[in-house]
């Protein structure tokens, strides 16, 4: 029988928010070494979204966000977006090269400067998504889009959406100080990975 949204109860759910936690923590370590600063984080927001939901999650199709993307590959396949609001992309590099503030455009270094810290963190859910399940998953070089959100998310969109319209939604809040960056992963597996990923996990059969 195959995999359905009706089979998504709360004990899905409950596993699926652990993985978050656990992986916002790694993440939280690993970015906190990168910067060698304490960062803090939130109890992530684990959510089940369609395709059609994700942009209003970001502020509108026509917010423009930047998108660090890659391809999940080995024993299950998909995708993993990791997305973040301007301003947040800001806060993160200028916390990396010990900036002030960033009142200006993201230029090159901002850029490479974002795909390493989207790296860091997505490797960070993957190795914990891995280590939980024994599952052997590995991540694509990640590749960065500045646009707006209906852009960015239209590529995975199209791909996916023909055979799983669901997305998995991991919200995390990251804070260092006074200061606050929101970021959003999204895993998006094919039918077949999700139905893998919860066997794995022991609650799906």
């Amino acid at each position: 029988m195959g995999f359905t949204l009706e089979d998504m109860n709360n004990m899905y759910i409950d596993v699926l928010k652990e993985i978050g936690n656990i992986g916002s923590g790694n993440a939280a370590s690993a970015l906190a070494k990168m910067i060698q600063k304490r960062i803090d984080m939130d109890v992530p927001n684990v959510r089940l979204l369609s395709f059609d939901d994700v942009s209003g999650v970001l502020g509108g199709e026509e917010m423009v966000v930047a998108g660090i993307y890659f391809q999940v590959e080995g024993d299950i396949d998909g995708n993993i977006m990791f997305l973040l609001d301007i301003s947040s992309s800001k806060i993160l590099t200028s916390m990396l090269m010990g900036r002030s503030e960033h009142t200006g455009e993201l230029d090159e270094m901002d850029r490479s400067a974002l795909q390493e810290i989207g790296n860091i963190l997505s490797g960070s859910y993957i190795c914990s998504l891995s280590a939980l399940t024994g599952l052997n998953i590995k991540l694509s070089v990640p590749s960065l889009c500045i646009d707006m959100a209906g852009a960015i998310l239209s590529v995975p969109a199209i791909q996916f959406s023909q055979t799983f319209d669901k997305v998995l939604l991991i919200e995390t809040v990251l804070t260092e100080g006074d200061t606050l960056v929101k970021g959003n992963f999204f895993l998006m597996p094919d039918t077949d990975s999700f139905e893998k990923l919860l066997s794995s996990l022991g609650v799906y059969r």
